[in-house]
């Protein structure tokens, strides 16, 4: 079983969170941040950012870190954010494009992560780990959280959404610029949070979906403490979590861009990749949709892919070899081998500056937009893992190559914070 934490969270004051709210650190540069910055000097980036104030300077200064700490202390003391009085629980809901989404914003253990209870399908690179280990240390909170999914047993999503039922209004409320809703319920009656508790105790399992970098920042961190011989129990042992129920999130491919072609031009390219794939034109392109759909018959029995190259955008498929393993079944893993590897030489796919990735909620417009723009010469539209996937890999202990999955709902940072200091 694993276990859930009540905690008493730093939020935003009334009024405040629309001001405060921002996206997540990691899916903006520098440079965007500053922009956003500019134009609304209370966003939460100043924290979760703060390297975007300090252009001279490299992002892992000291001096960069420091001034992360002043910015969130100055919004507490200037009374913009407030610690709740009480330890409690707080329900996440989202509403964008149609859809809602509904988690619980609780306090996990690190043991739990360290003995596997909280599993994880992905890598992490040490400089972005260690750069969100310095950042929680030096702001002495977890600002951006952790989403992880769970198996729904014990009616625990239904359970969820009974808490915020009704006529009840949320405690905190953010419309994003693309429309999306964000909303914050402050869970607080000691019957409900000993019920959410008692429920999870049936839980064996949770999975990380997204923030893998900021849930082993958060070890190391404490780790880091204990080899000290300072405190490591307690608050400063767990981070902050938003549980979801994995039959009610979405994932969207994550798409790879390439600065060039190697040795080939866009002919002798579209030659060589027909020696591992079906290659077909495809046709006019929904721009404005996230995922591209298969024109093959009973797509779910081959690799599908989408090319865009030359202005034209090619379906490539491969019949799936039914002997292959969990992780060399995925299409990502194929045109990693046959195509990132075999022909253009690409052997790191995390460190390899030729290949770039756009997240897979970025219409299909702007990978257009960007080969059209000459920044890019290709760029693969992948289709969508299924989590049932991704959960039965992080079962089995295995590793998806980077840049797999793309998961929603992306949630704010700032709305909910969770300070051990």
């Amino acid at each position: 079983m694993v276990t859930i934490c009540r905690f008493p969270a730093v939020r935003p004051a009334p009024g405040e969170a629309q001001a405060i709210a921002a996206v997540p650190y990691d899916v903006v540069t520098a440079e965007e941040a500053r922009a956003i910055i500019k134009k609304n000097p209370d966003s939460f980036l100043t924290v979760s950012r703060s390297d975007a104030e300090l252009p001279d300077l490299p992002a892992n200064d000291d001096k960069v870190y420091e001034r992360a700490k002043t910015n969130f202390t100055a919004l507490i003391a200037s009374g913009r954010l407030k610690k709740d009085a009480q330890p409690g629980m707080y329900v996440y809901r989202i509403r964008q494009d149609g859809d809602t989404f509904l988690g619980l914003c609780c306090c996990l253990e690190t043991e739990d992560y360290r003995t596997n209870k909280i599993r994880r399908h992905e890598l992490t690179r040490y400089d972005k780990e260690e750069d969100r280990t310095r950042h929680i240390d030096a702001v002495q909170a977890h600002n951006g959280p952790v989403v992880l999914l769970y198996r729904d047993k014990d009616s625990l999503f239904s359970y969820i959404e009974s808490l915020i039922a009704g006529s009840r209004k949320p405690d905190a409320e953010v419309t994003t610029p693309q429309g999306g809703i964000h909303q914050i319920f402050a869970v607080t009656d000691p019957k409900a949070l000993d019920e959410l508790e008692r429920r999870f105790v049936g839980v064996a399992n949770l999975y990380i979906a997204d923030g893998h970098h900021r849930a082993k920042a958060a070890v190391n961190l404490a780790d880091r403490k204990k080899a000290a011989g300072e405190k490591s129990d307690g608050e400063i042992g767990r981070f902050m979590g938003v549980l979801f129920a994995e039959n009610r999130v979405k994932i969207h491919g994550y798409s790879r861009l390439l600065t060039d072609l190697g040795k080939y031009t866009p002919g002798s390219f579209l030659a060589e990749l027909k020696k591992h794939y079906a290659v077909t034109p495809y046709g006019t392109v929904d721009g404005r949709g996230y995922n591209i759909k298969p024109q093959i018959a009973r797509p779910e029995q081959y690799h599908v892919m989408h090319l865009y190259l030359g202005g034209t955008w090619y379906e490539c498929t491969k019949p799936i070899d039914q002997n292959a393993g969990p992780i060399d079944v995925l299409d990502v893993s194929v045109l990693q081998k046959t195509v990132l590897e075999e022909m253009l030489g690409i052997t790191d796919p995390r460190g390899d500056a030729r290949l770039q990735y756009l997240g897979g909620a970025r219409p299909v417009a702007d990978l257009e937009k960007l080969v059209d723009e000459k920044k890019f010469q290709l760029a693969f539209a992948m289709q969508p893992v299924r989590v049932g996937t991704v959960l039965s890999i992080a079962d089995a202990g295995g590793i998806m190559p980077p840049k797999s999955t793309w998961f929603e709902p992306k949630l704010l940072s700032g709305l909910v914070i969770h300070s051990f200091a």
